[in-house]
This record gives C-alpha cells, sequence and structure tokens, in this order.
C-alpha cells in the first residue's frame, strides 16, 4: 500500500507526539500499519508518502538512486540568476556540499491557499517561490541551502516527488495510489517533465 498525504503545517511525521503543540498523524485516520517514507518538517508543508512496504525506503530515499522531489520555496527577496546557479552546483551545509540540483524560478509564480498561521510579512523586502528539484534530503537541508545564498525560506511545499504531483490533493486529505500514479511515484526520475508539471 502506498499513500499519498497532503501534509499540512504544524503537522509531525510521525504517529507519536513530541510535546509540542504540532500535531501528529495519527488523527488522520490512517490504515494500520503504515510508517512515512521519509519526513517533512513540521513547518513544511506538502506531499508525505506512507506505506507498509518497507522496501520502498531505500529505493526513494537514497540519493544514489537519483529519485527526484520537487519543492516550491518561497524566499526573502528576489535571487539572482547566479545564486540559483549557486544552488545548482551545491553549496556548503553543516561541512558537506550538497549534491547538484536543479533550481529556477516558476513563470507564473504558484499561488498555494494562504497557510494558517500566515508567513511573516515585511512590506520593505519583497519576496518570490522559486522551485528547487533534489535527490537528497538531509534534515532541513532546503531551508539551510536558501540560507546559504542569502535568502531565508519563508515557506516550503514539496509538492512532486519522482513523477507524482501533488496536484489538487488539500492539505489534511490522503489517498491510496492506484497502479498508474505508484509508477510515477516509482519510476526513473523524470527530470525533463518535472518544469512543466510545476
Amino acid at each position: 500500500m502506498l499513500i499519498a498525504f497532503h501534509k499540512p503545517y504544524g503537522v509531525l511525521s510521525q504517529f507519536t507526539e513530541d510535546g509540542s503543540p504540532n500535531k501528529s498523524l495519527a488523527g488522520f485516520g490512517f490504515p494500520q500499519g503504515v510508517y512515512p517514507i521519509g519526513r517533512l518538517d513540521a513547518d513544511s508543508e506538502g506531499l508525505l508518502l506512507l506505506s507498509d512496504e518497507s522496501e520502498l525506503n531505500g529505493r526513494l530515499l537514497h540519493p544514489r538512486r537519483g529519485h527526484t522531489r520537487t519543492y516550491w520555496v518561497q524566499v526573502e527577496r528576489i535571487p539572482s540568476a547566479e545564486s540559483l546557479a549557486t544552488l545548482q552546483r551545491g553549496v556548503m551545509v553543516q561541512g558537506r556540499r550538497t549534491l547538484k540540483c536543479r533550481a529556477w524560478m516558476p513563470d507564473p509564480q504558484p499561488q498555494p491557499a494562504a497557510r494558517v498561521p500566515p508567513i511573516r510579512f515585511r512590506k520593505s523586502v519583497p519576496d518570490c517561490w522559486i522551485a528547487l528539484e533534489l535527490v537528497e534530503g538531509k534534515n532541513r537541508q532546503v531551508r539551510r541551502m536558501t540560507a546559504a545564498i542569502g535568502h531565508p525560506t519563508l515557506r516550503l511545499i514539496r509538492v512532486q516527488i519522482g513523477g507524482f504531483a501533488l496536484g489538487e490533493l488539500a492539505p489534511g486529505q490522503w489517498r491510496e495510489l492506484d497502479s498508474p500514479d505508484r509508477a510515477k511515484v516509482l519510476g526513473s526520475s523524470l527530470t525533463s517533465n518535472l518544469k512543466s508539471e510545476i
């Protein structure tokens, strides 16, 4: 069984509480025996996969597999083309260089539903959305990557894993994936299609 879940802000990627105000996955009615494949931080949103198939962990998460994850990242100020190129080459995060990735400015800009609670807003500081396609997912990696180029992350949404996009799945909703959608998740990297699908 493979499940796609639109994880809202303030929800942990685990079934147990951790003593914080954040909710766990226990309240969303998932079938027994499933667990998250990878994670999203409580302050991140978007596509989280859950499964009862243990072999999927290595298949989807190990960087050697080259399995892509795509994020919309709302950042402070407008990054230059050179800043995005720096992200693509890899930046130093916690003593190691991140793997090469894709980074671009979506046009038109994404228009996701407002977050609850809303992001901080400063009249004097513009913001924009960039898209990042990674094959690795270290702890808080995207936030550390954008900070490394001087553009702090305000909001982070994972919108795609492999060839499967979050689409119209609403925050807090989940569905079991059928065979065609499983193939999109598990198939080889579809990097040539990602930009157009976002």
